[in-house]
Formats: C-alpha cells, structure tokens, sequence
C-alpha cells in the first residue's frame, strides 16, 4: 500500500525501543503535510528527538508503519532509502560538524552529495550563510566557532539544499532571541514554499505562529492523537 505522496511524513501505530530495553516510543500516530509549519513539544525524555531519528531514517520502528513521500520505507531497498535521505533535512540536537572542516564546507556538503557543480554551490551556500549572520567566518574551521555560531551553521546545513521535510531539533537553544526570531522566520518560509517542517523543542514559546500545528509527546506517546487510516493510491 501507498499513500498521497502530497503526505510527506506518516507514522502509523510505529514504535521503538533501543535493543531488548522497554519502548521509548509507543503507537506513534502522526501525519505531516508539504507546506506545514509544526512544533512537536515535550518534556527531557519525553521521546522527541527519538521520533525525530526515525523520521529522518537514523532509526527503524520496531513495529508499525512510516511513510515518507508517499512510500512504506521498510518496503525499500537501501538506495531508495539513501535517496529519501537526500531529501530530508536534519538540525540535530548534538549539531553534528565536522570540526576540521571550514564553516562553509560543513554547510556546502549536502550540495556536495547532490553533484551541485561548485559556482551554483558556492552562490547558495555563501547567500545563506551571510543572511544568517555569517559571512565573515565562511573559512573558518567549525572547532573555533561558538555554540551559537555552531548552531546556525547547523541550520544552514540542513537547509541548504532546500529539503522536502525538515526536522530541527531544539534549533535556538544557543541563540539570542534575534537571532533564533531568524531562523524560525527562515523555517516559516521553507513551510510557505512547500516543505514540511517540524521543529522539536520543550516549550510551546519557541514557535507561537498562527499557523503552527502543535504535537504534544510524553513519556514516549503523543497526546490527544487520533488513529491514522490509510487511503491506497491504488
């Protein structure tokens, strides 16, 4: 079975647990559309950044159904599944730079996988980069950067390349309030151009927008969630 692939994420009944331990994550049931702007919001623990994991293919669901863009992934072989990947962005709460390398290269390295040839790459990454306040570290190594210079660096990563569906987890936990206000404008408008994204943070404050869709998780379930029925595409 498929499903609209206008659906960009969907977890039917999916849960997890790391090796023979309880489940952190139980009958997860979630459905995220292209252009949505939402906030999965929840206590330490709670399992945000584990559904964010199996969201964005660092984790499998020991049971239920994920679906991205349309397709049931346990279905796939590993190169559809690596394909899907290139078309995910991922702000991970541990950010993730590779510190030898300069600020500029860590953000041009999904343009780098995609074969961007190096005059397209440099205009998009070098744009992004100054817009969010960065331009004048673009050769930095990542080791000498602050943790508020990280953190947009690792937002300019996950966006660069302009992904179908976003995950952020605590994006702005190192930024000012400025400067966290620009990103979140920056998501808003990944979502108005037609991506999916969802921001995971522990308190509602961080992304107050009428049009945010609010999930609420707790001791591993979503709350005041309702069950996903499928509709084949034939």
């Amino acid at each position: 079975m498929s499903v609209d692939p206008s659906t960009v994420l969907v977890m039917r009944a999916v849960a997890f647990r790391y090796g023979e331990g309880a489940e952190v994550l139980h009958d997860i049931h979630l459905r995220l559309k292209a252009g949505c702007l939402a906030l999965l919001i929840g206590p330490s623990g709670a399992g945000k950044t584990t559904l964010l994991h199996l969201a964005a293919l660092r984790q499998a669901p020991v049971r239920g159904e994920l679906y991205l863009f349309g397709r049931e992934v346990a279905r796939l072989a590993a190169e559809e599944r690596a394909a899907l990947r290139r078309r995910i962005g991922l702000v991970p709460q541990d950010l993730r730079l590779v510190d030898h390398l300069s600020l500029f290269d860590n953000v041009a390295l999904p343009l780098r996988i995609a074969d961007w040839d190096e005059e397209r790459l440099l205009a998009a990454a070098s744009e992004l980069l100054w817009w969010l306040g960065l331009g004048d570290l673009l050769e930095v190594p990542a080791a000498e950067l602050s943790m508020g210079q990280r953190q947009l660096a690792a937002v300019a990563r996950a966006v660069v390349h302009r992904p179908a569906l976003l995950l952020a987890d605590e994006p702005t936990s190192h930024l000012d309030r400025s400067r966290a206000e620009r990103v979140l404008t920056l998501f808003a408008e990944l979502a108005r151009e037609g991506t999916a994204v969802l921001v995971a943070s522990h308190s509602r404050e961080v992304l107050r927008r009428p049009e945010v869709e609010l999930f609420e998780i707790d001791g591993g379930r979503l709350l005041h969630q309702e069950p996903l029925e499928l509709s084949p595409t034939g």
